[in-house]
Parts: C-alpha cells; structure tokens; sequence
C-alpha cells in the first residue's frame, strides 16, 4: 500500500486535476505512479511529464533506446513500479519478453549498438566519481554522439526519479507483473 496520501483523479482540482485529465486523455488512465506525484507536488508531475514530452518528440534517441534505458537502470534501482511499466512499454516499442530480461539484466547480445547504452546507463547508475574515459569512449564507439550521450543522461535522470519515488513512496503496481 502506498504510503503517502494520493487523491483519487477524479477528485483533484487545479494543476493536478488538469494534469490528470490530460494524462487521461492520452493513455486512458492515471497511472498509480503519476497520481502519487501529483496528488504530493503538481509542478513536479508537470516537469516529471514535460520531460517525457521533450525525450518521445525532440530527442535523438529511439523510443527503442530510451526504454532499454528504462528497463535496465529500473531494474538496478529495484523499482518494482517502473519495471512493470517500462516492460510493458518495452513491448509496444518492439521488444519482446525474453528482450526485455535481457535488458533488466544490463545487457542486450540482440544489438551492439543498444547493448553499449545499456551498459553505459549501467555503468552511470552503479558507479560514482567521474565515470570511467573506457565507458564514453564503448558508447560513441557504438555510434552515439554528445547530443544522445546528453539526453541518454537525461533519461537516466528521469527514470531515477521515478524509480526512487515508487521505491519511498511504494507505489502500488497497477501494471502487469513481468515475465
């Protein structure tokens, strides 16, 4: 159960309110998650679904490889939430079931070229101080550029927010379970 107090949608007035019918509008539902960050802080949900926004329309990545993104460092966060979510998505991107393990595990033998940002996501997540010259240098080899290398840190962020809200907040999981 979570554990901060979240408003039913239907009962959210101002930004949330509007946040939540626009979320709505376009997925069908509120996910659980997105009604927990609203319900706390509606500029935040707002800024958490503007980045979205900007990685899906203006950014240099594929949705294929923001969602290897996703899954991997979700996974190493042990976000249940967000790996029922982005495995989900992970499908509608195109991967398959054993693809998306294969992804939660940090590495993907189906293309190199993934594979090198999954691992450089890794890499990020697991390490501190000034990330190894060997991890930047296996990325661009892989064929991303400054420009992806900066929106791929930028959905690393993102996904870590979400990840460590669900994680404090214990999110419940309204998603299917993965495989």
């Amino acid at each position: 159960m979570s554990r901060m107090q979240t408003i039913d949608p239907r009962n959210a007035t101002g930004q949330a309110a509007e946040l939540f019918a626009n979320i709505k509008r376009a997925v069908g539902k509120v996910p659980n998650a997105y009604a927990a960050i609203g319900s706390q802080a509606p500029a935040v949900l707002a800024n958490v679904l503007q980045t979205g926004t900007v990685l899906k329309s203006a950014s240099a990545l594929s949705a294929r490889e923001l969602e290897a993104i996703n899954l991997a460092v979700s996974e190493l966060s042990g976000c249940d939430y967000c790996v029922a979510a982005h495995t989900m998505t992970g499908k509608l991107a195109g991967y398959s079931a054993e693809q998306t393990r294969k992804l939660r595990a940090g590495a993907y033998d189906d293309d190199a070229r993934i594979d090198a940002l999954v691992r450089f996501a890794s890499t990020l997540v697991k390490t501190s101080g000034t990330l190894p010259a060997d991890a930047v240098r296996a990325v661009r080899e892989a064929g991303f550029d400054d420009r992806q290398i900066t929106e791929a840190i930028l959905a690393i962020s993102a996904i870590l927010f979400t990840n460590m809200f669900n994680r404090v907040n214990d999110t419940v999981v309204d998603f299917p379970r993965p495989e």
